[in-house]
């Protein structure tokens, strides 16, 4: 019952935010904030589950009650964690309290109701990372559209509305596709299910359970389903070409909500292709690693480029987001240990620097008034303390040791080069390696004109060292990103645990 404790409480906790006075929203709202991520903590403490929860592994946490039956299927709220989703359920409580704690200064209108909606977001990402029964996995992956819509709509810059209905308008269209895509699937598997529990549907494709539908052979089927699900996650991720609403959003999205955007929403994409894509249907995957394998290449390079010829300092962040997702998108469809493992391990460590970096980019934003790089030079010199830490987490994204970036992207590198049943695997992982040069191009470019040299700011705001409030949330981001490079078996021994047998379904046929 934990994990509906965890869930329930950050619901009720988004309620009380939005019925308590603007005055004590923020405080609140991070006092309770904290509540689910020292639960996070205790079941990190308490974790013993072995394997994928997918695919016959030991489920942690495990709690399962029927719910409705559907078109002879049984709905039931299932929900528990393995070594994929336990580490994405500690990030999104750790990066929420710190996301609030950064909305204190900048978001001083309707707080109950920012506040609320944060927490309302939480407790469906908590759900989307838990949920094991495909219906229940869908309200909560739909339901965090509903507070992002808005938190971008309300508090976003003066294009708001225009950015809030292309993200939503995107990723609800993607939501459709992939649903369809998934529900013909299990309707293709006919009497061999007799629930939408997404273990029991992964055991039925495993063993062919596959049939004739409309005409559709099997294997057509699955192709179909694969191509459906794979195109609207890519959305979600984003990958190139379907990329184009993530800039827009991050640019006109309030500071905390970007630092969410792109730490955990992103990682529903990536965490829903390894689940569905590539843990039911890993032959359909195998069969299309090499154009699979274009698209991250292509997303790594083009979305560096893209950052590279940006002067807007949030979409230089964004366009890196994009980039950093195509490591994820190889290290997946190289089905090896550390190709798997490092992709997934990426997720957090992106979630991290991302976080990190947008969280940075907003504290400069507050002093300044201006994200444009060539409307400010010298920061160092007013806010030494921020400026070190945005330094220190731009090399973090540009793959520095010890830190969680490099972990992420050596193991996906380990992974990818010599894996078997991706042909031409060096040449992509040589290309996917070049784009950390493009990184560190337009990354060091950026912070010399900006952060250093004479002071100078076209704006004529006093600039001076931030408040605690705004700097401490940095300080303990670049902790934990420092942590996590130098230690990763905190996460990847049981990560890799659980995606050995993601491994193991495909390379019995290479």
């Amino acid at each position: 019952m934990i994990l509906e404790a965890l869930i329930g409480f950050t619901f009720l906790a988004a309620l009380l935010v939005l019925l308590v006075p603007n005055e004590w929203a923020g405080r609140l709202a991070f006092a309770l904030s904290a509540v689910p991520f020292v639960g996070s903590l205790y079941l990190w403490s308490r974790f013993d589950a072995a394997g994928n929860a997918l695919t016959g592994g030991t489920i942690a946490f495990e709690s399962r009650y029927e719910w409705v039956e559907v078109g002879g299927r049984t709905v039931s709220w299932f929900v528990g964690l393995d070594g994929i989703s336990l580490p994405l359920v500690v990030l999104t409580t750790f990066l929420v309290p710190l996301a609030i704690l950064s909305a204190w200064t900048p978001v001083d209108s309707r707080q109950s109701q920012f506040y609320g909606l944060m927490l309302f977001m939480e407790a469906n990402l908590l759900g989307v990372f838990t949920a094991l029964d495909f219906f229940l996995w869908f309200v909560f992956w739909e339901a965090v559209l509903v507070p992002m819509y808005f938190l971008i709509g309300i508090w976003g810059g003066p294009r708001r509305k225009y950015a809030a209905i292309k993200f939503f308008v995107y990723t609800n269209a993607a939501s459709l596709l992939m649903f369809i895509g998934f529900m013909s699937l299990t309707f293709a598997l006919g009497d061999s299910i007799g629930s939408l529990a997404l273990p029991e549907i992964t055991r039925a494709l495993a063993d062919g359970g596959l049939e004739t539908w409309f005409g559709i052979s099997p294997d057509r089927m699955a192709m179909v389903a694969f191509l459906a699900m794979f195109a609207g996650f890519a959305v979600k991720v984003p990958i190139v070409p379907v990329h184009t609403w993530l800039p827009d959003a991050h640019v006109e999205a309030p500071t905390p909500v970007s630092v969410l955007l792109a730490g955990v929403l992103l990682k529903m994409g990536t965490y829903a292709l390894l689940r569905f894509n590539f843990t039911m249907l890993p032959e359909q995957a195998s069969a299309l690693a090499v154009p699979i394998a274009a698209i991250a290449v292509i997303s790594v390079i083009y979305g560096a480029m893209l950052a590279l010829a940006q002067k807007d300092l949030k979409r230089i962040v964004a366009y890196s987001s994009v980039s950093s997702m195509g490591y994820v998108i190889l290290g997946l469809v190289v089905f090896t240990e550390y190709g798997v493992g490092g992709a997934t391990f990426q997720m957090v460590a992106h979630g991290l620097i991302s976080g990190l970096m947008f969280m940075a980019v907003g504290v400069v934003y507050n002093a300044t008034h201006t994200r444009m790089v060539g409307d400010m030079a010298g920061m160092a010199d007013r806010m030494p303390l921020t400026v070190g830490i945005l330094v220190a987490g731009a090399f973090g994204y540009m793959g520095l040791p010890l830190m969680a970036g490099f972990a992420g992207e050596f193991f996906i590198f380990v992974g990818a080069f010599g894996a078997p049943s991706l042909p031409y695997a060096p040449v992509f992982t040589a290309l996917a390696m070049f784009g950390i040069v493009i990184v560190a191009g337009y990354l060091l470019s950026a912070m010399q004109k900006t952060l250093f040299g004479p002071f100078r700011l076209e704006t004529d705001y006093e600039v001076g060292p931030a408040p605690f409030h705004d700097v401490a949330p940095l300080a303990v981001l670049l902790a934990a990103i420092i942590v996590l490079g130098v230690a990763p078996d905190i996460f990847f021994e049981m990560i890799r645990d659980a995606a050995m047998p993601v491994v193991e379904g495909v390379s019995v046929d290479v």
